[in-house]
């Protein structure tokens, strides 16, 4: 099918660089508000279960017009459409790329993609059974989720996230790291009778995930446990390699959906787990609302778009290299992680979607970093306010506290207010030393309340943000051929560590493994 052209070739382009030559290089966001009393109105809004302020960002008018010129040339709006439809977008494995299709209700008009949309609801429908099911078991105090990168990070985000509405008596536990320290610690404080057990990996190979779910099993039965069935479940579509592990629950999920993106399908069971069946429904419906935003809403007033062209006017125009992301809530803490996932493992590509190099100068990903405020104020942001790089800033505020100490919440949504101002305006100071050049651009976004809804929202607004500066990049999203070519070497040289083995590797590497390894 036919892809999206990439932005270097749409004649918009040009424009955009003689834009960035005479304005946007030396654009500051202090003379443009002073400028423009309606800068705020122009470059904020809202968005399903959340407001965002794009304002004190190095951007104007013209700029943002120019860019929707290029989404257009470059065929953004038909390539969202192809995806919405079920097409090939993902090229190089030929596959359908339909995570929008897991948080779809049971009634929707999707076309072609009915029959999906039916099995999604049946797994649905069974996994959230089970859910209510543990959840009522009360002799299951703790749920154990092996897994590694989106079998991990989404549902450990998600359950942390939204701690408020979890129901009392369960613990979560994550291990993902074939560090067998991690898996130790969390074992130390179980009962096998008291524990369950969720293996996730869609082929039920994962060499991490499956190193622990085998150390687990062999913990649960030297501690005693005899009902390997009851106390394991597996999600993953290799049915029979489960049954062979001894586990008989298990639910599955497609090949249209990327690890990434799983949070949604059978892999959030552990989100379930904690916040119920009527929960999950809810995040999913957040989700479904911004998809239905991004789906429909006009470039100019789409939220997604807005940032994932922002994001390519500062990562090939100001040449900014990383951006960084705040969320001024404690059950955020996994945020950061989680989107790092989501955006480096989706569009840290050097070839287009055909296979051909990129060009000197089109840079793909940003690196993507954070911690929650305000511990980041005590730690990185030194280098943002006086550091020589300039990194964009996108700060995640609550309006509404989810506890009653007093004096807390302000203090908190203090701190992140003044953060972005302090970013922008900055403060003159001739011996230097306390010299705050401003014009640092940030982005601002707002929930009334951490809720399910909001969470999911906030999800899928990034997950759309990154589809689109990947389909202006002109690169497949969906792919990560990059993880792979590790996981080889590692399975060449595990066996040399204890052979001693050096013949025909490196001298870096035939240097390290002997001073690792059993012989050493």
């Amino acid at each position: 099918m036919a892809m999206t052209q990439r932005c270097d070739r749409a004649p918009a382009w040009a424009q955009l660089q003689a834009a960035f030559e005479t304005a946007g290089r030396q654009f500051d966001v202090r003379h443009a508000f002073v400028d423009d009393a309606g800068r705020f109105e122009r470059f904020s809004q809202e968005a399903p279960y959340l407001f965002a302020d794009l304002s004190k960002n190095l951007i104007d008018a013209r700029t943002e017009e120019l860019l929707f010129a290029l989404a257009r040339e470059c065929g953004l709006e038909a390539h969202r459409d192809a995806m919405f439809a079920g097409e090939h977008i993902n090229n190089t494995e030929d596959r359908a790329v339909l995570h929008t299709l897991l948080r779809a209700p049971a009634d929707a008009k999707v076309g072609k993609t009915a029959d999906k949309l039916r099995e999604v609801h049946e797994t649905l429908d069974a996994m959230l059974a089970y859910a209510e099911k543990v959840r009522a078991d009360h002799t299951i105090t703790d749920v154990v989720n092996i897994g590694i990168g989106g079998s991990d990070l989404g549902p450990q985000m998600a359950v942390l996230a939204l701690a408020e509405f979890a129901a009392p008596g369960k613990r979560f536990h994550f291990v993902s790291n074939v560090d067998g320290h991690e898996l130790a610690g969390v074992l130390q404080g179980l009962a096998p009778e008291h524990t369950l057990f969720l293996i996730a990996s869609k082929t039920f190979t994962t060499a991490e995930t499956m190193a622990n779910a085998l150390s687990a099993r062999r913990w649960y039965e030297q501690s005693g446990g005899t009902d390997i069935a009851g106390h394991f479940a597996a999600l993953t579509t290799n049915v029979e390699a489960a049954k062979q592990f001894g586990i008989d629950t298990t639910f599955g999920f497609w090949d249209w959906v990327g690890g990434r993106y799983s949070l949604w399908s059978a892999i959030g069971l552990p989100i379930a787990l904690a916040i119920g069946a009527d929960g999950f429904r809810r995040l999913l419906a957040g989700a479904h609302a911004m998809d239905e935003h991004f789906r429909s809403a006009p470039l100019e007033q789409n939220l997604p778009v807005r940032l994932g062209l922002l994001d390519v006017w500062y990562r090939n125009f100001h040449k900014f290299t990383s951006r960084g992301i705040a969320p001024y809530h404690s059950a955020l803490k996994r945020l950061p992680a989680y989107l790092q996932q989501l955006e480096m493992e989706s569009n840290g590509k050097q070839v287009d979607a055909s296979g051909a190099p990129l060009p000197a100068g089109l840079g793909t990903s940003p690196v993507l970093w954070g911690e929650p405020g305000t511990n980041g104020q005590h730690a990185y942001f030194q280098m943002l306010h006086q550091g020589t790089d300039v990194i964009p800033l996108e700060f995640v505020a609550v309006r509404d506290a989810a506890h009653d100490l007093d004096g807390h919440h302000p203090k908190l949504l203090a701190n992140a207010l003044a953060q972005a101002q302090a970013l922008m305006v900055g403060k003159l100071d001739a011996g230097g030393h306390k010299n705050f050049p401003g014009n640092r651009p940030s982005s601002f976004f707002v929930f009334e309340k951490l809720t399910p809804e909001s969470l999911g929202a906030f999800l899928a607004l990034y997950e759309h943000r990154v589809f689109t500066s990947g389909a202006l990049w002109g690169i497949n999203s969906f792919d990560q051929w990059g993880v792979e070519l590790g996981k080889v070497l590692a399975k060449d040289i595990e066996p040399r560590l204890a052979s001693g083995d050096i013949m025909g590797l490196d001298a870096s590497t035939a240097g390290l493994l002997k001073r690792l390894g059993a012989q050493a």
